[in-house]
């Protein structure tokens, strides 16, 4: 059974998102919000070791956070109506089991929802819907998020400072905005949910190579899209490709905790249900005309999951379709991707030359450190496994480099 203080750090890392996005709904300031949940995470310290962890640890905090956060405006000789109004009269008198009855609502206006749209804003620009998104509801660290946009930590702090100011000047709905709105307000919030998807799936710091919480939670976003916008064919793109990728997840991981690359994996451990739901998504997009960056990402991942071997896989194919992407969204990761598809269908030698013409960064080096292992140049090999080492805070990552770097040596 977990201590005290280790359940405040699960319900911290497992449910902040959506604790903060009840918060948000209740106070209507992010930062208020973000002040009452750390607020009543404290006292959670204070308080679990004494009289027990609650049935519902995240309602709970919900709770003590809605409660101290009107305190201090109570407190507050500055506050307004406005905020009083906000935090409601008789919000200090809601019961844990209350609380917990109205957050456990999943319905399509649920309070992610709202608050995906309100970071999605078209006034905000697109670095900083992701960025904030990721910050509030995805419960992930500036390091993090700058890792995911390969910027500096510092910059990101700067953009989410201003994001939040933004809201608060402009006054950005906490809503779902309503149905002709839509269309053009949907590819920022697919972003968010992608990145928030990828971060669960490869996390960019850390022991643990996954974080479930994270992929469980962009998939759920992913289906309350589809529910409300079931003839998008880029939504239904992005869920079934992360379906796909998520059938691989407990085969990414090794005995150890290791990462284990795709042609080591146990394909007898994907998952053949979520592969199947996947690849039938696929097909329903694919129907609705010409394919769109996320349902093309979504075709290659099917071609793997359809190769019951390593050496069954399509690389031809799947060289044709990153470049049909490379034409749809240019961008250093699917040149790599690309590169790599080559490599493995038209000859390794052909693949470096286009890795070497590439950027600077962990997934470069990576890919191109196991270019030279295959074509068995040890000492540039080991060059680059120890760059990409450098490279990653990753510590399931970092002891795949490891292992690889004892090969060469």
């Amino acid at each position: 059974m977990n201590s005290a203080p280790q359940a405040v750090e699960d319900v911290f890392r497992e449910e902040s998102g959506k604790i903060l996005a009840t918060l948000i709904r209740y106070l209507g300031d992010f930062d208020q919000a973000e002040e009452a949940m750390q607020d009543a995470l404290a006292t959670a310290l204070e308080r679990w070791p004494k009289d027990g962890v609650p049935t519902s640890p995240a309602a709970w905090i919900i709770t003590v956070a809605r409660r101290k956060a009107i305190d201090r405006l109570r407190r507050d000789q500055r506050r307004t109506e406005k905020y009083v109004e906000l935090a409601g009269p008789d919000a200090a008198e809601t019961s844990e089991i209350e609380m917990f009855e109205e957050w456990k609502d999943t319905a399509l206006h649920d309070d992610r929802l709202r608050l995906l749209f309100t970071c999605c804003h078209p006034a905000l620009n697109l670095e900083s819907q992701v960025a904030l998104t990721l910050r509030t509801l995805g419960g992930l660290t500036t390091p993090e998020i700058s890792r995911a946009f390969l910027l500096p930590a510092a910059t990101l702090a700067q953009r989410l400072v201003r994001a939040k100011n933004k809201i608060r000047a402009a006054k950005i709905p906490y809503q779902v905005p309503p149905d002709h709105l839509l269309p053009e307000r949907v590819q920022g919030v697919l972003a968010v949910i992608y990145l928030i998807f990828n971060e669960g799936y490869s996390a960019s710091f850390g022991a643990d190579l996954i974080r479930k919480p994270l992929c469980a939670e962009a998939i759920r976003l992913g289906r309350v899209m589809h529910e409300l916008m079931p003839d998008e064919s880029e939504v239904i793109g992005l869920l079934a490709l992360m379906l796909l990728q998520d059938s691989r997840r407990d085969a990414r991981v090794g005995p150890s905790g290791e990462l284990m690359v795709l042609e080591e994996q146990d394909r007898a451990l994907w998952d053949r249900e979520q592969i199947i739901e996947g690849r039938s998504l696929l097909e329903l997009g694919l129907r609705m005309g010409r394919p769109r960056p996320y349902m093309v990402q979504a075709a290659i991942a099917a071609l793997h999951a359809e190769a019951g071997h390593p050496d069954e896989t399509d690389w031809r194919q799947i060289a044709g379709l990153y470049a049909t992407l490379s034409q749809l969204t240019p961008s250093p990761i699917v040149e790599l991707n690309r590169a790599v598809a080559i490599a493995m269908s038209q000859g390794i030698e052909q693949g470096l030359m286009l890795i070497d013409r590439l950027g600077e960064y962990f997934y470069y080096h990576a890919a191109r450190a196991d270019l030279l292992r295959r074509l068995r140049r040890s000492d540039e090999a080991a060059q680059a496994y120890q760059r990409a080492k450098s490279l990653t805070g990753n510590e399931s990552e970092r002891a795949y480099l490891e292992r690889r770097l004892a090969e060469v040596s």
